[in-house]
């Protein structure tokens, strides 16, 4: 009898438990914590989720539990005990054995944790023969093992690639499989989807839940994205600048969250399906995230008049890549990035171009922008002719259409101040003096939520939201009437995707902008658009008002495409889609390759679908 109750008392036994924990760094000569008073437990077969948004302590209380701070510069209290063992007063040596054996972690991005000059096969091997002792060939055939457990196809013939040779999904299922290589009793995954097209997350997530329930083990699973948290986690605790706010089931937090910045993150969620019956695009509430009151109510935006003119058309747009190999260099196939595209865009509309990493999106914005020659086709941008201008008339014609590019920080030249920054096309294309490009400038930050106070400083000192306003400054530089927004609120938190949208629709309404909006974001693409085009290796497979193909859709991979959202809904928390682990196919071809001529069926007014 006392047999059996130490059994039931060791199962309910959290496999992690955190108390007190707080992490400080090192600044100048003080130190600043950045987590404060952490508490949590992970019981086995659980799944606790941690989120916030960026800045708020989550990846922090994570590399703090596996003590890969840097000593030096960082300083950790209170308690952390994985069985019971306090892993804080460990020695080096002893923290490495229970790293990769008794706790992994995956981390967001895995090409910076593969190493790009091994094969896959020798690095998940790596973490097996560190813990145990076995020969290779055991060791090899535990890998294979591994990648047949995480669905990766032809595991033998993949042993011997190298990282480069996986796609992004692939790559995060070698991650995976290095993870559990060791059988671990705790997984931590830190934003293992947020960098992955929506049906790789949608694998993935089937992936984790399928072998928690074969292993039992515990995961601490860290993200933004509501969504995801619903679908994944048991028990959710919500951080904000360094502090837990607001800890319950998942359930409860969804349903009955209490604290003001809870009901901000959620209300800031775009759920797919929400838009039934609506015509237009809907602004996002706003809500203050230290009172909960609502301080801009959700609401209609503005919709493109009929019978205007458009101000883009594209016919037939093919973009091809030449791939040349061999000693002379002599050409052996091409990438068909975009084949055979046509659309219209009109003042005040926006058109989104949707579609998984791969399938022609951005290489279409950037065709139309002449950042890269088109192979074929014709482009009409405000009455240019795109294919045909020299230098001087592409210049002029590029005041008209401008492009807001996914990450700010990469588009901003560091050494110039913002203020620099949002005047330089001004400047460049001699439309007035200094002194009124810095007015203009001062007047578009203010637009944009930003203060002219603060042109004088640097990209590296305003947050991700906030460089992605001034990259949206900077495009209104020179009047465009067409904005093409490439992956423009992909890489940001919820409530900042939120305002960046929300400012997006009203400057739609106040200068009647075109928006060719580019996304993988099914959700975020339903609340702004007022038509969408599916696009799948370089072809788009339907294409109509956004109501239509979202409330009717007919392409199978449209279908994929909505079937792999994460709903922020508890209920669906068991739910597997799933959804194949097929890797998107190869866009190359052999020399000479003519594609077929495509067929399009009418749905219904103005929506089509490749037959």
């Amino acid at each position: 009898m006392a047999v059996v109750e130490q059994a039931t008392e060791a199962s309910r036994m959290p496999v992690l438990s955190v108390r007190g924990l707080t992490t400080s760094f090192r600044v100048g000569t003080e130190w600043r914590s950045v987590v404060r008073n952490m508490d949590l437990d992970v019981a086995p077969g659980e799944t606790v989720a941690i989120v916030g948004e960026s800045g708020s302590g989550k990846s922090v209380t994570s590399l703090s539990i596996m003590r890969l701070l840097p000593q030096l510069t960082s300083r950790i209290e209170g308690s952390v005990k994985l069985e019971g063992r306090e892993l804080l007063t460990l020695d080096a040596e002893q923290m490495r054995q229970v790293r990769g054996n008794q706790i992994s972690m995956i981390f967001q991005e895995p090409m910076t944790s593969l190493n790009p000059i091994f094969p896959i096969g020798k690095q998940i091997a790596e973490a097996i023969t560190c813990h145990r002792d076995i020969s290779n060939s055991e060791a090899k055939a535990e890998v294979l093992r591994l990648l047949d457990r995480v669905r990766i196809p032809n595991a033998k013939n993949r042993f011997d690639e190298y990282p480069h040779q996986f796609s992004g999904g692939m790559r995060q299922r070698v991650m995976i499989a290095m993870a559990l290589a060791s059988r671990p009793k705790l997984l931590i995954a830190d934003e293992p989807t947020t960098a992955l097209d929506v049906t790789i997350q949608g694998q993935i997530l089937d992936l984790i839940k399928t072998l928690q329930d074969e292993e039992g083990m515990a995961v601490l699973f860290i993200t933004h994205d509501m969504g995801v948290v619903a679908e994944v986690s048991d028990r959710t605790i919500v951080m904000f600048r360094g502090e837990a706010v607001e800890t319950g089931t998942t359930d409860d937090i969804f349903n009955r969250g209490q604290h003001p910045y809870t009901r901000a993150l959620l209300s800031a969620v775009p759920k797919l399906g929400s838009m039934g019956g609506r015509e237009r695009p809907m602004r996002f509430p706003v809500i203050d995230i230290k009172t909960g009151d609502t301080l801009v109510p959700e609401a209609e935006a503005g919709i493109p008049e009929k019978g205007s003119q458009p101000l883009l058309e594209v016919k037939n747009l093919t973009t091809r890549f030449d791939i040349r190999s061999g000693l002379l260099g002599r050409r052996s196939g091409a990438v068909h990035a975009v084949e055979n595209v046509s659309f219209t865009l009109k003042p005040g509309e926006t058109l989104s171009l949707v579609g998984e990493s791969g399938c022609g999106k951005s290489t279409t914005g950037r065709s139309i922008t002449r950042l890269v020659t088109p192979t074929s086709g014709q482009i009409t941008v405000d009455g240019y002719n795109v294919g045909s201008l020299d230098e001087a008339s592409l210049r002029r014609m590029r005041r008209s259409i401008q492009m807001v590019f996914q990450d700010p920080f990469a588009s901003l030249d560091p050494r110039m101040s913002i203020g620099q920054a949002v005047m330089e096309p001004f400047v460049e294309h001699n439309l007035g003096s200094k002194a009124e490009a810095r007015d203009k400038a001062a007047d578009l930050l203010e637009r944009v939520g930003l203060s002219a106070d603060m042109m004088p400083r640097y990209p590296h000192e305003f947050s991700g939201g906030q460089r992605q306003r001034i990259a949206i400054a900077r495009s209104l530089m020179l009047d465009p009437k067409i904005i093409v927004a490439d992956e423009a609120v992909s890489a940001l938190d919820v409530s900042i995707k939120a305002q960046v949208c929300n400012l997006l629709l009203d400057l739609q309404q106040s200068f009647n902008l075109a928006y060719l909006f580019i996304s993988h974001d099914m959700a975020v693409v339903e609340r702004v658009s007022h038509r969408v085009a599916v696009m799948y290796l370089g072809e788009i497979v339907e294409i109509g008002p956004r109501q239509a193909v979202f409330d009717n859709p007919q392409h199978p991979y449209t279908k994929k495409l909505m079937a792999a959202v994460p709903v922020p809904d508890p209920a669906r928390r068991k739910l597997k889609r799933n959804l194949s682990t097929d890797e998107i196919k190869s866009p190359i071809r052999p020399v000479g390759y003519q594609p077929p001529a495509r067929q399009y069926r009418e749905v219904s007014e103005g929506h089509l679908v490749q037959v």
